[in-house]
């Protein structure tokens, strides 16, 4: 089994909470997870933050692809969702609980949440080697993972899946006017050979 690994950021966008952006199809989002899931377990291990909405359908499409999910996917979730983490967490045979940020004195509720996402999100990008890191959809925290993912990861591929909406239409600005495949990231919907080829991952690479 490869070291290398792929980071997904995606979610659902939720217009009632005070981090939406914009809005996604959810046939979209699921299409595009679906996907990228098909394309890569069993050829990269495959991480990511357990977004409640998200989990779910990485465990259909592993079941359905008969991978050792327990060998290739990593969920990571933090212990300050601890009363909120979904079923499906229970079915994951490795997830990594990161302790929630400390409670400070004065310190609203929102911050400790981002404090304690930024201790997961940290932990994620720094004890594993990823090549690449996909977004979909999602709501403000898809920006500040992928702007984290810059940071800590500057030489890996970002691919911010612009079709499908959400938080990731901010990301194509971020990427710059110049930068590769905007257009196809924009349109095409297409998403497993479009995972295929901006993955850099062989079709014929037999799953392990």
């Amino acid at each position: 089994m490869t070291g290398k690994a792929v980071f997904l950021s995606a979610g659902l966008p939720d217009p009632s909470k005070p981090h939406f952006v914009a809005a996604s199809d959810p046939v979209d989002v699921a299409a595009a997870v679906k996907a990228l899931v098909f394309v890569v377990l069993g050829r990269r291990r495959l991480i990511w933050g357990g977004q409640p909405a998200i989990t779910p359908i990485v465990w259909s499409v592993a079941q359905s692809l008969g991978v050792n999910y327990g060998d290739w996917v990593t969920l990571y979730q933090s212990e300050y969702f601890a009363d909120r983490y979904p079923e499906d967490n229970a079915r994951f045979e490795n997830t990594r609980y990161v302790p929630a940020a400390p409670e400070i004195a004065g310190q609203s509720e929102d911050e400790r949440r981002r404090a304690s996402l930024l201790s997961m999100r940290t932990a994620m990008l720094t004890e594993n080697a990823f090549e690449t890191a996909v977004f979909v959809g999602g709501m403000l925290g898809i920006v500040d993972e992928f702007e984290l993912v810059g940071e800590l990861c500057p030489n890996i591929r970002r691919i911010p899946v612009l079709s499908t909406g959400g938080a990731t239409t901010l990301l194509g600005e971020r990427l710059g006017p110049n930068a590769a495949n905007l257009d196809r990231l924009r349109s095409d919907v297409d998403y497993v050979p479009l995972f295929f080829e901006l993955c850099e991952i062989d079709p014929k690479e037999p799953r392990g």
